[in-house]
């Protein structure tokens, strides 16, 4: 049933592809770009007033872009397997465990929702305090897939913390992106942002975190969402990565947020704690989200610092991509922030693993340096 249904959608959509715009979206989750491809944040596209909004009522909208293919199928009652695209097509690698450690899954719930999330525990750790690192897929991803791609649970057994993967689900976004571009999920104590706090907090309660070493990281719509709980949160985290992410409240809606990803923000708002160090990765090649959207990043958290002395390094990567590090210090010699432009990559966890989807072996290790860094800055 679940092969007939996609390929119905499949060579519908095909056929009126070029006909009708708004079946693009769909399109995109029926048809994802290659593995070696970043995961895209939503691409919305201006749709008539009578045309759901797929942010909203995602189960009606891909209700109605059925009835205009005429595909004879009843949405509510194939709900579970017709609307969670992402988890069949991408469905989370299997990887071995470190002898000791643990992938534990756990649940939260507050006023805003519930979501899932898996915690990784290093086999080092024998009830000591230990950095907590909380990770943010990106569209049509899960947890075991991005903790497969960025290879964050290997690093955490070098450097010796917990991650924690907290999951977006269908009935939220049907294509599991993080929301980012909501303005209900740009709030404090209110959508997303609540929810992935609360995670942080939860697992801060439960196991010896220590609370000064408490990092946020993510990628593309994952990414986005990085930098808004950041920002709303700053007594929570203490530094922030991005990889080809946006800046905080650049959408407040769906058309707002493909102009963002486009073009970049007009005027990116001043926001964020001036003390909370940010460390940024964007491929120069992204076509989903604009380039331009790093550099935003950057200005948007380093307007409090006019003072800051720019340092500029480039580099390649052995047999891959050359990328420029533009590192940002106070007069007194501390760190503010890095950006990491990666010369010819596109929309991918730069130096991932093929073992996961969206990734680039063939830039610097993002894991690695985002590690370093919020070692550094602690």
């Amino acid at each position: 049933m679940k092969l007939n249904f996609l390929t119905q959608m499949r060579e519908a959509a095909q056929q009126l592809l070029n006909k009708d715009i708004s079946l693009r979206p769909a399109l995109r989750d029926i048809n994802p770009p290659p593995s070696h491809a970043a995961p895209p944040t939503p691409e919305p596209a201006s749709t008539p007033a009578s045309t759901p909004n797929p942010a909203t009522h995602p189960a009606e909208y891909a209700q109605d872009i059925l009835n205009r293919m005429g595909i004879s199928v009843g949405l509510p009652a194939n709900l579970d397997r017709a609307i969670d695209l992402g988890s069949m097509l991408h469905p989370g690698p299997t990887q071995p465990l470190t002898e000791g450690a643990q992938f534990v899954s756990g649940s939260y719930a507050n006023h805003a929702g519930s979501r899932n999330y898996k915690l990784y525990i290093p086999a080092s750790y024998h009830g000591q305090a230990m950095p907590l690192l909380v990770m943010l897929h990106g569209c049509t991803q899960n947890p075991d897939d991005f903790a497969a791609g960025t290879q964050m649970n290997q690093l955490a057994e070098e450097v010796g913390c917990f991650v924690v993967y907290p999951e977006q689900n269908a009935n939220a976004n049907h294509s599991k992106c993080w929301n980012w571009f909501n303005a209900i999920d740009q709030q404090r104590g209110q959508g997303e942002p609540s929810i992935i706090a609360g995670i942080t907090q939860q697992i801060i309660e439960e196991y010896p975190v220590n609370e000064r070493q408490v990092y946020v990281a993510g990628l593309s719509a994952g990414g986005a969402m990085a930098v808004i709980v950041g920002t709303l949160y700053p007594e929570l985290f203490a530094a922030v990565g991005v990889h080809s992410g946006l800046p905080f409240a650049s959408a407040q809606d769906l058309p707002s947020a493909l102009t963002a990803m486009k073009r970049g923000v007009q005027r990116a708002a001043k926001a964020g704690n001036p003390s909370q160090p940010i460390i940024v990765f964007h491929g120069d090649s992204d076509t989903t989200v604009n380039p331009v959207n790093g550099e935003q990043v950057m200005a948007q958290r380093l307007h409090h610092h006019r003072g800051a002395r720019p340092s500029v390094q480039s580099g390649a990567v052995p047999n891959g991509y050359r990328y420029t590090q533009i590192t940002h210090i106070k007069p007194d010699g501390t760190p503010l922030g890095e950006h990491w432009v990666v010369h010819g990559a596109g929309h991918a966890w730069s130096g991932g693993s093929a073992s996961g989807s969206y990734t680039d072996a063939k830039g610097p290790d993002a894991s690695r340096e985002m590690l370093r860094f919020f070692r550094t800055v602690s």
